[in-house]
């Protein structure tokens, strides 16, 4: 089974700003648990800023590790002075889950390339710093058919495994339903064979969800 590790992610969004050269830059940080969620967000910056010049964004909208959940925006800026510093600084920082957009209005001055990227860049930087953080603890659902004997030894083994029961069905037998950090789940299933004697076993990849420990 594949393992899933902890990673940080933003308790409540953040925002900062700082004055380059007569330019007005907000930067806004918030938790966004996929790519949808960081488009409604960037769509929301948008609609709250509408005198902006730019609205550059950059996102790590899933795991710190998964490259299949980043992107990033100069919105009008010069290519990579603005959206690509933005992402390094959020894979810098290791939080997942996160979106950055960096709202500018324009004061008349130009700032050049290096300006930009280290107005950009560090507004990111800035509002990182403020960010609480709690863990993400990636949790997988599975069901279990056990006889009524086998159900303290199933629910103590769940218990043991940092799990959570979600749902307990009485019928011919008992059907649990229950979630465990992904990290456990091979552990979890030797450990099942072992008190079964090998009748039980966590078959299949049921529906992920998720649960956070600060």
């Amino acid at each position: 089974m594949r393992r899933m590790h902890t990673y940080p992610i933003p308790v409540e969004p953040v925002t900062s700003e700082d004055v380059f050269k007569k330019s007005r830059f907000i930067t806004l940080l918030s938790h966004t648990e996929n790519i949808e969620s960081a488009r409604v967000f960037i769509r929301n910056a948008r609609s709250a800023h509408p005198a902006a010049a730019h609205h550059c964004w950059a996102y790590v909208a899933g795991a710190p590790s998964d490259s299949q959940v980043l992107g990033f925006s100069d919105d009008g800026e010069p290519s990579g002075t603005a959206g690509k510093p933005m992402l390094a600084q959020l894979q810098g920082s290791g939080v997942g889950e996160v979106t950055a957009v960096v709202v500018r209005y324009f004061g008349g001055i130009e700032l050049g390339t290096g300006g930009l990227v280290k107005a950009y860049g560090q507004g990111v930087q800035k509002a990182l710093k403020l960010l609480r953080l709690q863990t993400k603890v990636p949790m997988q659902e599975f069901t279990l058919h056990v006889d009524y004997v086998m159900l303290p030894d199933i629910e103590h083994l769940i218990a043991r495994y940092e799990g959570r029961l979600i749902e307990q069905t009485f019928l011919d037998g008992v059907s649990v339903v229950f979630v465990l950090p992904m990290s456990q789940t091979h552990d979890f299933d030797r450990s099942l064979s072992d008190i079964s004697r090998g009748s039980l076993h966590l078959h299949g990849l049921a529906n992920i969800s998720n649960m956070t420990h600060k």
